[in-house]
């Protein structure tokens, strides 16, 4: 069984068809939320995602506040414009679909479970080894797949917690060893944030027992023309050059 994992599309929809074409042939695709958010094409990106022919999908903090699940006081000045927008601009069918998307942490079978930010809080980020340790003690599954820091990373936890790689460049192979428990996220397909631009997702061999982090290059002036063109803040644009 091959799987798909992407999370953090954001409306990018030149990443997300990067990302589809680049993973080739899998099973199934495990969607980690944050369909919506800060780009310019909402209702395209969750078009393209409910076509997908097997996928499991949970949903993000944006995705909650951009159907009206939860207010969006929490968020700043450039997120909150965004994601007023996205509200403003979303389909009623795909709004509607969007706030029934499930939360997080999902069993996808007796070895992988998914979650936006951790599997103890679907909001909560996970950014160094204390955040780590926590989220190990809630998982219930040896491979804990996670999005919501826009940033690649990856633990192992066997005798004691210990950060992997970071998982950088155009392949990142993480051999997955029986009796050991992993925390992994591979990354932000519309907005990574580790100074890459490339979209980055990740494609797990069950049987091979491999997680591969990937990173593919994708049109980022198309892009970066439509936030401008939609009356986004334009520094949204900017910031996808970077990989900020």
């Amino acid at each position: 069984m091959k799987y798909l994992i992407v999370s953090d599309i954001h409306a990018n929809i030149e990443a997300l068809d990067a990302t589809l074409a680049a993973a080739g042939q899998y099973d199934h695709a495990l969607i980690l939320g944050d369909l919506v958010g800060y780009g310019a094409n909402p209702d395209e990106v969750i078009d393209r995602v409910r076509q997908l022919p097997s996928a499991t999908i949970i949903r993000g903090n944006h995705d909650k506040v951009a159907t009206g699940l939860e207010s969006v006081e929490s968020f700043n000045h450039l997120a909150r414009y965004a994601i007023q927008w996205t509200a403003a601009t979303l389909s009623p069918l795909n709004r509607e679909w969007l706030a029934a998307l499930p939360a997080g942490p999902t069993n996808i079978n007796g070895f992988v479970e998914i979650c936006h930010g951790s599997p103890f809080d679907e909001d909560v980020y996970i950014f160094d080894d204390l955040d780590a340790r926590r989220a190990f003690k809630a998982m219930r599954r040896p491979l804990c797949l996670f999005g919501h820091t826009h940033v690649p990373a990856a633990f192992r936890c066997d005798d004691d917690m210990e950060p992997i790689g970071p998982p950088r460049g155009e392949r990142f192979r993480l051999p997955l060893d029986r009796g050991v428990s992993y925390l992994v996220n591979c990354g932000a397909v519309g907005q990574p944030h580790d100074g890459d631009p490339r979209a980055a997702f990740g494609l797990l061999d069950i049987e091979a027992r491999t997680l591969t982090v990937m990173r593919v290059a994708y049109d980022v002036a198309t892009a970066q023309g439509k936030i401008i063109a939609a009356g986004l803040p334009e520094v949204l644009a900017q910031r996808l050059a970077i990989g900020r």
